[in-house]
């Protein structure tokens, strides 16, 4: 196996370190029995991909999941300002509300993972005292589950919605090869309803529109044309085996899936309590899922064309600098809506920007690993690390130019502020 070790965010190569891997696995299993709320924080986002979600869906539904284990046990224990207000019987149990609030939304969502999730609860409240407590926290969590996914039943982020292009114009999003056919054979963009959702945590994706990407003929736009096409083509001989790890790792790997393992990571290596973790999980999944709607929105706003269309008609851009290649392919697939920005570098940057502000930048732990990839695990010591890895990882994989990234970090970011800013604030002011 690979592992790849980070040093101030500067040195970074791969070792093999089998039995450091091994007790670091190990590590990450203790994780994710911290309590009840990392627990199933973990469950959760499994069961979400287990059932396809894709990373944006992903996302909503990690941000429904945590938003009602927050409620179910702040109104218990009453630490923050809640996000809707239920009520909990003096006394109850928030263990066994946040276990309940988690499985009740986890069902209603993949009924098929029924089975499952009915060992996964019937394990957890085996170890809670079976006595008033644990049944009132058992009422709380499913008043929690109902309120938030009433709340959520018509946020818009469904019936799916197409992207049909329009005739080729320089700069504007095609079709890439693996985007699907319509009933009539025209391949098209999809999730183009998702810049329609109702925001968790901001009021309107429309206030962060960003600024457009860089004119065709600039010499910025040449820069992050060359650089893509350099180290991004599927038989590039300037890509580093560490920058092909991270290409691959995250292309297998949502922010969802990412930043919640780091999460759950930093929160036992901190000693958070249960109150403390639902609500940064709550906050952070709300940030990553908000700032996908947000780059959505600027993604068929701005309509802009994926590095492998535009590399194949380089010679018809209007700038001297690019060099078309109409046999470029990219190292991983291209997704199938438009370029910028970088969904990954916004929904990276949203969750770093509320861990940052809960658990500092740096000196910290994480280990993250994917099944789908089970021969790359990376190491890092602080979230910057992680989005920076990211950001390389977009780029090198041929799917974003520099600029997409960038883009995304500033979205990002803004988004995370606004989220942690503006939701879930303690009661009493000493966060």
């Amino acid at each position: 196996m690979k592992m790849r070790m980070m040093r101030n965010g500067a040195i970074k190569k791969n070792v093999v370190l089998l039995g450091l891997l091994a007790a670091t696995l190990a590590s990450a299993s203790l994780v994710a029995k911290a309590d009840a709320v990392l627990d199933w924080n973990s469950i959760a986002v499994d069961t979400a991909v287990a059932n396809g979600q894709n990373p944006f869906a992903q996302a909503r539904y990690a941000a429904i999941v945590q938003l009602a284990v927050f409620e179910a046990v702040n109104s218990i224990t009453q630490k923050y300002k809640p996000y809707l207000g239920i009520t909990a019987p003096p006394g109850a149990s928030p263990e066994a509300a946040a276990i309940e609030a988690a499985y009740r939304v986890l069902k209603l969502s993949f009924p098929t993972s029924g089975p499952s999730l009915d060992t996964e609860l019937a394990n957890a409240l085996a170890l809670l005292p079976d006595d008033q407590a644990k049944a009132d926290g058992i009422t709380t969590g499913d008043n929690a589950a109902k309120a938030i996914t009433d709340l959520r039943a018509n946020d818009g982020s469904s019936p799916p919605q197409f992207k049909i292009p329009g005739p080729p114009v320089q700069g504007e999003w095609q079709a890439t090869p693996s985007c699907p056919a319509n009933e009539n054979g025209v391949q098209v963009g999809i999730a183009f309803q998702w810049q329609n959702i109702t925001p968790f945590g901001i009021r309107s994706a429309r206030t962060f529109l960003l600024t457009p990407p860089p004119a065709l003929t600039s010499p910025r736009y040449a820069r992050d044309y060359k650089e893509l096409m350099r180290v991004g083509s599927i038989d590039s001989t300037e890509r580093p085996q560490d920058r092909s790890d991270v290409a691959l790792f995250y292309a297998a790997s949502s922010p969802t899936q990412v930043f919640n393992q780091a999460a759950r990571q930093v929160a036992q290596e901190q000693g958070r309590s249960l109150s403390e973790n639902a609500r940064a999980l709550a906050l952070m999944n709300m940030a990553i899922s908000d700032s996908l709607v947000a780059s959505f929105f600027n993604k068929y706003f701005y309509n802009f064309w994926r590095p492998e269309t535009a590399i194949h008609a380089g010679n018809r851009d209007g700038n001297p600098r690019t060099k078309a290649d109409p046999d470029f392919k990219p190292f991983v697939v291209t997704p199938c809506f438009p370029s910028y920005p970088s969904n990954h570098g916004s929904g990276g940057n949203a969750a770093a920007a509320v861990l940052m502000r809960l658990y500092g930048e740096a000196g910290h732990s994480i280990t993250l690993s994917n099944p789908a990839v089970p021969n790359i695990v990376l190491q890092y010591t602080s979230f910057r690390q992680i989005t920076d890895d990211v950001s390389d990882a977009r780029i090198y994989g041929g799917i974003h130019f520099r600029f997409d990234q960038v883009a995304g970090e500033h979205l990002g970011r803004a988004v995370g502020r606004a989220v942690y800013r503006h939701n879930l604030r303690p009661v009493h002011n000493d966060d």
